[in-house]
């Protein structure tokens, strides 16, 4: 494998690895500098981790914005300093009272638009500093609530004090954060035991690989294929792509709202383009003008 690539790699994350540690094990695989991941996953997560090479890398931050599914479990009656089974318990509660018809109440409540306080150990930004490295380093850190949307807060299994719930969510949305917010609603306290991160925009975990089998053989989405597989696909003439390759906008011709991938009549993938304010307009340009044909 050469310095060369251009695509998507969907890694099946291991639990105890952070995510920068998946990226500096696909840039040893890929032989290049040039990764990168769409979308932080804590180091007690598994699951679906988008890591872009070369060219790829240009999607991440259109990728992340995508929407995501996570099968987790929740334990009640526990807090903890994270809001995770990585942190110190903080308080106990006796959880039998809470009934099932409670849990469908509460997830119910916890769907839709809501203003979720990131947990103080996120990786939110707090005059210029995490907040996890603020709270390591002994201060008090008060977050801002963030608008999400929570599309899907499910049981799935009730065991005892754990619950399996599914979750389909906005970007920026801390499951975490639901678990503790059920706890609160609850009245007794909960935190996160476990999270898999199941899907992301257009990948899931059936197109995961597990970093073993990449060793053994690095299977990477090509770019074209990465974008019409992540978003709308916008056929183009050969005069338009070579506008498009220029940083040109076009006439509006209808195009659904959000990142659309244009192509060129070769199949070659020309760009990422958003249709505002009368025009479309390129946001991401991958090819030039030697590619189009």
């Amino acid at each position: 494998m050469t310095g060369d690539v251009d695509g998507l790699v969907v890694v099946d994350k291991p639990g105890g690895w952070t995510s920068h540690d998946v990226v500096a094990r696909m840039r040893k695989l890929a032989h290049t500098r040039r990764v990168g991941h769409a979308g932080t996953l804590d180091p007690m997560a598994t699951g679906v981790l988008v890591v872009g090479i070369g060219r790829a890398t240009r999607l991440l931050g259109h990728l992340s914005a995508h929407d995501k599914d996570y099968d987790a479990t929740i334990r009640l009656g526990v807090t903890t300093t994270t809001d995770d089974a990585d942190g110190e318990a903080v308080s106990t509660s006796d959880a039998s009272g809470v009934g099932d018809d409670d849990l469908q109440r509460a997830t119910r409540a916890l769907t839709g638009e809501l203003e979720q306080v990131p947990s103080s150990v996120s990786a939110v930004k707090v005059d210029g500093v995490r907040a996890y490295a603020k709270v390591r380093a002994g201060e008090s850190v008060e977050l801002a609530p963030r608008r999400v949307h929570v599309a899907r807060f499910d049981v799935v299994e009730r065991r005892g004090d754990d619950v399996d719930v599914r979750v389909t969510c906005s970007t920026g949305t801390y499951v975490r954060g639901l678990a503790r917010d059920l706890g609160t609603a609850l009245g007794v306290g909960a935190h996160l035991t476990a999270l898999r991160r199941t899907r992301v925009g257009g990948f899931g975990v059936a197109d995961a690989r597990s970093l073993d089998q990449l060793a053994e053989r690095l299977d990477v989405v090509p770019l074209a294929a990465a974008v019409a597989a992540a978003f709308p696909r916008w056929e183009v003439d050969v005069e338009e792509a070579r506008r498009l390759t220029h940083g040109q906008r076009l006439d509006p011709v209808g195009l659904p709202a959000g990142p659309v991938g244009a192509f060129a009549p070769d199949g070659a993938v020309v760009a990422l383009v958003e249709e505002r304010a009368g025009a479309v307009r390129p946001t991401v340009v991958f090819a030039d003008t030697r590619d189009i044909s």
